[in-house]
């Protein structure tokens, strides 16, 4: 590369060295010594570079003096110890590069605060912040050590459609796909849309999960994970809430609910401990920011036991707490977020694996337990954040999946090729599915999820 990374030149005790780095000026101070100091940064880290420039640059009074926050410069220098608290090198300019000034009045990032809200209608240049450019490097951290784990555990790598004719999960939330006129479709003789004339033939949807698909190849191949954007188009206007994220979703053939559970918490553990190994800087930055508990909380999860205990013991230990809950206890409810911080917080005061839900709350591709009333499904639960991770035993015996497809209302002929696997050499399987953004919020102490995705999609926006 032309330019050396910041970050690494910040590692660099080799005083007079030479350096070339370039990036964007966060301040500039002028001093009375006739020089002037540039902090740089390029976004490799938190941290920035100090650059001190003296008035013997040839374009020091023309350029160097007209560089204001979000100015673009390339920098070579020598390396010296800094004499100033708070760094302990510098960057002495033998020539500085003016690639594109910033106009000072207009540039919204200017040294004081933004709000989060204001910074959201910037999206285009929010990445330029401490806060976004942290979350920005903790996300693909998560990512590489998502792809690093499935991959050091024999798992492929599978891209399922984003387009689907199927609801993975029978909700009808679904962005519908089509190149018809929306305003003149063309009918049928009974007067609905003829999606015979669409595009494909038949009605199709942004997908909400890839796990069906996932299915086909872990019945083929073993163990396999997808790692994508999904789509929901739920009005919701909440924090928790996106229409578009991205979701992990696993699938192992041959493996049972304990399969799925253990793979599950060896998935997160691995997690934390990757990014308090790689990020340790930005925790850092958000702990002082945003919450003081942040690295101890993730240095317990990196080791801590996760407790399993079933639904109905879950909802019994519930009952008998002694707490009053705004929503109130009964077996066959679906838990609360309040219900979930008893559980992790004050329980088990850690991560807590609840499993056999009741049938009814859950899914149809859920293996039904010899009781009759519950299913082979998981919640993965931690503390501060509640359900990270759902998961399940998959339904492999075709007449009882068959015969749930229809008590929920949905058409055995449309999963048809869903239903052959259970046909021709079903085995029992597996899987979960983890929201990344979920993730990345509880990484970060982030209260908003618009604020761990580039550019978030919400209801009444899709701006950038």
């Amino acid at each position: 590369m032309q330019y050396e990374l910041i970050r690494k030149v910040l590692e660099r005790r080799d005083w007079g060295g030479a350096a070339r780095v370039a990036g964007w000026v966060r301040t500039r101070r002028d001093s009375k010594g006739g020089f002037s100091f540039l902090e740089l940064n390029d976004g490799s880290c938190l941290a920035n570079l100090q650059v001190v420039a003296e008035t013997a640059l040839a374009n020091y009074q023309t350029e160097v003096l007209k560089l204001f926050p979000g100015s673009s410069v390339a920098v070579e220098g020598v390396l010296a110890p800094s004499p100033g608290a708070g760094q302990l090198l510098e960057l002495r300019a033998t020539s500085v590069t003016v690639f594109g000034f910033c106009e000072p009045t207009a540039y919204p990032l200017q040294k004081g605060r933004v709000s989060f809200e204001v910074l959201r209608e910037i999206g285009h240049l929010r990445p330029r912040t401490n806060t976004f450019g942290a979350m920005s490097r903790i996300r693909n951290t998560l990512a590489m050590a998502t792809h690093s784990f499935f991959q050091e555990h024999d798992f492929l790598y599978v891209h399922t459609p984003i387009i689907t004719g199927n609801d993975c999960e029978g909700a009808g939330a679904m962005f519908q796909v089509t190149t018809l006129d929306v305003g003149n479709p063309p009918r049928r003789p009974d007067g609905a849309v003829d999606y015979a004339a669409d595009f494909f033939g038949r009605r199709v949807n942004l997908t909400v999960s890839g796990q069906l698909n996932g299915e086909t190849h872990a019945c083929a191949l073993g163990r396999i994970y997808t790692f994508g954007p999904t789509f929901r188009a739920e009005n919701s206007n909440t924090r928790r809430h996106l229409a578009e994220f991205w979701m992990i979703e696993p699938e192992i053939a041959f493996a049972d609910l304990a399969d799925d559970a253990a793979l599950a918490e060896a998935f997160l553990r691995h997690l934390f401990q990757q990014l308090l190994a790689r990020c340790r800087s930005d925790l850092e930055f958000f702990q002082k920011q945003l919450d003081p508990a942040l690295i101890g909380r993730l240095e317990t999860l990196a080791v801590a036991p996760f407790l399993r205990m079933s639904y109905t013991e879950a909802v019994a230990a519930l009952r008998s707490s002694g707490q009053t809950f705004e929503f109130p206890v009964q077996w066959g409810c679906d838990l609360q977020a309040e219900h979930e911080k008893y559980l992790t917080e004050v329980l088990a005061k850690g991560p807590v694996i609840v499993t056999d839900y009741p049938r009814e709350i859950k899914a149809f591709y859920m293996r039904q337990n010899a009781d009759g009333r519950t299913v082979a499904a998981m919640d993965v639960l931690l503390p501060e954040v509640g359900e990270i991770i759902g998961g399940s035993q998959r339904e492999d015996r075709l007449d009882v999946l068959e015969a749930r497809m229809r008590g929920c209302g949905l058409n055995p002929e449309l999963y048809s090729w869903y239903l052959d696997l259970r046909r021709f050499g079903s085995v029992p399987h597996a899987g979960f599915g983890l929201g990344f953004e979920r993730l990345v919020q509880f990484c970060t102490g982030l209260a908003n999820i618009r604020d761990v995705i580039p550019f978030p999609r919400t209801p009444g926006n899709a701006a950038f």
